[in-house]
């Protein structure tokens, strides 16, 4: 059996845990190795709804936020540079400057996050496999102290935080649907992965809205939305899109559906948001999606929706009306 990284540093003694106390893990996703940890003593943080329940279902204790009071940290490296960074500085401040363990992949930038530690903090020999690498570190957690408060620019007008998407600037995809929307949207409306609220916030000047739900599975984008979108006709749920019923169904749903499990584009995921619209629709409603022009989810669509047609966008994006959802019936009177 091949080990993980973290298996093979706690079994070499490359990283030494300490007897006792409470270990934060923060970042696994669900198919992460987490056997050689003591499972008793992990509270793992993790703010993605899918593999927040993944771990909950195998019996771990699962946050959404980092506690204060460790004994010892181990950190997966996010993609994100200044949400790695910002990851570590807490890790160190909530274990008091005591062993934060750092794995991650080459294509995370773990290479210059193991350079820039070891300018800052007392860091062990880096472990190299599988294309990543696993140190650990300790320090006074003012060495950190800057990483903890990121410079961080985030668009005018709007609350983001490092990590989510597009946390630096309005998704170029997510303004051409804005745009594009028609002033006539009324009812019940969904924004589906809602992210930190743009799309939501754009819509509300319809006064026919009368309500918005904003849906989406990554915790701190939704935290941000509740702090961007303030109208009393929005409801937020932190939820995986795939598998979420509605108490009633929606009259329009708004989508820019995410295509990326990974760096790997995975077109499946969007197509997965797609259907479960059309399940959360009712048997008049239509569905406003944005989409890179590569992708053809014309062809699902066709299956999902009786009235498909294009509406717009540009060389890199298209704007996708769908309406009438196949396979539901319209309620007897």
């Amino acid at each position: 059996m091949s080990h993980s990284r973290l298996t093979l540093a706690l079994e070499t003694g490359a990283a030494v845990l300490p007897d006792d106390g409470l270990i934060a893990v923060i970042g696994p996703d669900a198919g992460a190795d987490l056997s050689a940890l003591p499972r008793d003593r992990v509270q793992i943080i993790q703010g993605f709804r899918p593999d927040h329940d993944a771990w909950a279902g195998r019996g771990y204790q699962v946050v959404t936020d980092l506690g204060d009071d460790y004994a010892a940290a181990v950190v997966f490296v996010p993609r994100a540079k200044a949400q790695a960074r910002l990851w570590l500085a807490r890790a160190l401040a909530a274990t008091k400057g005591g062993l934060v363990i750092v794995d991650g992949q080459k294509t995370d930038g773990i290479d210059s996050l193991f350079k820039d530690c070891r300018k800052r903090a007392a860091c062990s020999p880096a472990l190299s496999k599988s294309h990543g690498k696993l140190f650990s570190l300790t320090g006074d957690a003012a060495d950190l102290a800057d990483w903890a408060a990121p410079d961080h620019q985030a668009p005018e007008g709007f609350e983001t935080q490092p990590g989510v998407f597009s946390a630096d600037a309005v998704d170029r995809g997510s303004a051409l649907l804005a745009q594009a929307l028609p002033a006539k949207i009324k009812g019940r409306v969904a924004d589906l992965g809602a992210g930190w609220g743009y799309l939501s916030a754009q819509v509300l000047d319809r006064a026919a809205i009368t309500e918005l739900h904003l849906i989406e599975a990554d915790h701190a984008a939704l935290d941000c939305a509740r702090r961007n979108v303030t109208d009393p006709r929005t409801q937020f749920h932190w939820a995986d899109v795939t598998k979420f019923k509605p108490g009633v169904k929606f009259d329009v749903i708004l989508c820019n559906p995410p295509f990326h499990t990974s760096r790997a584009a995975d077109p499946a995921l969007g197509v997965a948001f797609l259907a479960a619209g059309a399940r959360m629709l009712t048997p008049g409603g239509e569905m406003w999606i944005v989409a890179n022009r590569h992708l053809p989810y014309e062809r699902s669509l066709a299956t999902l929706f009786r009235d498909v047609a294009e509406m717009g966008g540009d060389t890199g994006f298209k704007i996708i009306r769908a309406a009438h959802p196949l396979g539901v019936s319209r309620p007897r009177r």
